[in-house]
């Protein structure tokens, strides 16, 4: 008998209060996973399409109109919405054109709260990523 007592106080689980809390940080981890996600992607396939075109041996002739034009058949293959041919600069250092790109994302999360990510690419694999202000 004593020991049924005993063992009744060294039972162990999850209290309540315990469970919702974890409820509510896997629900909000989610939340930012689902947000996030589909932005990382479109960033990556921008990061393919520069990486792409910057690796074009016709990339020396083409004006800069032709480059957007390029970027904006590339992007529309690779469903990219988020960046627009205006929106890429091109420079031509040494008389070879670098493509690069600095763009915000920005998505709602709840009510007035929005969640904003920079990202930077360029089609000169040794660019350093720039700081969008």
């Amino acid at each position: 008998m004593h020991r049924a007592c005993s063992l009744q106080t060294q039972q162990r689980g999850l209290t309540m209060i315990g469970f919702l809390f974890v409820a509510f940080v896997f629900i909000v981890v989610a939340m930012l996973g689902m947000k996030l996600v589909p932005a990382y992607i479109e960033f990556f396939s921008v990061k393919k399409i520069l990486a792409t075109m910057g690796q074009d041996s016709e990339l020396k002739s083409q004006s800069n109109s032709d480059i957007r034009s390029s970027f904006s058949k590339r992007a529309g293959v690779s469903y990219v919405t988020v960046v627009k041919p205006e929106d890429i600069s091109i420079t031509r250092p040494d008389g070879v054109p670098v493509i690069s790109v600095q763009y915000a994302f920005r998505t709602k999360l709840v009510g007035n709260v929005s969640l904003v990510v920079d990202f930077s690419a360029s089609s000169d694999p040794n660019a350093t990523p720039a700081q969008i202000e």
